[in-house]
């Protein structure tokens, strides 16, 4: 294979003129210059300099490999340029993956300050609400926003923070007869219709069945759907009531009441999980503090 330092120098003798010259444009001896061409006349296999009076000029071969050997030093300029780039967290692109009720009131708030500190990093965004974190681990995301309960999920290389616990509400129609108590008692309501919110192979399914069950019942589920606002529909025409998330409720339906839970306990976590290869990079430091601004605030 071709040595690109060789080709340099090889440039450099064919653009001076001379061995010397070179030599002297590039702090070393001629000795040092023969020997490196010597080196790359055995690499391609042909002569590539030739005498001219008192200097040398290129053979075929040699005007070839010299012409790319500037192509060569060009396309490695570029790519410091874009290295230096993705460096100081202007250009580059982020992979970001993040569950559906992230996408009102967490996701566009924290994009928007994103972008605005760095406009020229390339935001790849993808609602998905399983997945994402094996997506990072796999290599296939750089961020991802996940909900996760006790047991948080590990893997090699990736890292995962807190931004937010995101605790449950109680949704009720607006004329229930505890639509104006401060907090519930979700025991209170176990004879009630529900509306379920969670598929049962999503991470929340198995946060709301440890809630129902530590407020001791099994809930009576008369429809499922995982758009919260549809949810919200569905309490107010009188079909049920729900528990939605608090981060699915930044819009809500004018015919609900929203309520606190008092016991149980009723909180998910929100995490955002960062693959360690990218968590380095000023872009992805950035994105990560606009999520946790966005969270806390």
């Amino acid at each position: 294979m071709l040595d690109v330092r060789r080709m340099q120098v090889l440039r450099a003798v064919v653009t001076s003129g001379s061995v010397t010259a070179a030599a002297a444009s590039l702090g070393c001896t001629p000795s040092a210059i023969s020997q490196q061409l010597a080196a790359l006349e055995r690499e391609a296999g042909l002569p590539l300099l030739e005498k001219s009076g008192r200097g040398v000029r290129p053979t075929p071969a040699g005007s070839l490999l010299a012409e790319r050997a500037g192509q060569v030093a060009e396309l490695l300029r570029g790519i410091e340029t874009e290295l230096a780039g993705l460096r100081a967290g202007h250009t580059g692109q982020l992979r970001v993956r993040f569950f559906q009720t992230a996408s009102v009131g967490l996701i566009p708030p924290a994009m928007a300050k994103f972008r605005a500190q760095h406009p020229e990093v390339v935001l790849d965004l993808q609602i998905l609400e399983e997945g994402a974190f094996r997506e990072v681990a796999e290599g296939e995301a750089d961020l991802a926003v996940i909900v996760a309960g006790q047991q948080l999920p590990q893997a090699r290389g990736v890292r995962l923070i807190h931004l937010a616990d995101d605790p449950f509400r109680v949704v009720l129609p607006a004329d229930h007869p505890q639509a104006d108590q401060d907090g519930i008692d979700l025991a209170e309501l176990a004879e009630e219709n529900w509306i379920n919110t969670a598929r049962a192979d999503h991470t929340c399914a198995a946060l709301l069945a440890d809630i129902y069950a530590c407020a001791g019942f099994t809930p009576h589920h008369v429809l499922e759907t995982e758009d919260s606002y549809a949810a919200q529909a569905f309490v107010a025409a009188g079909l049920g009531i729900a528990l939605i998330p608090q981060l699915g409720l930044d819009v809500v339906h004018p015919g609900v009441a929203v309520r606190p839970i008092r016991t149980p306990k009723a909180v998910r976590g929100v995490h955002v999980a960062v693959r360690e290869a990218a968590a380095g990079l000023p872009a992805t430091n950035a994105l990560v503090q606009a999520l946790v601004e966005v969270a806390g605030g």
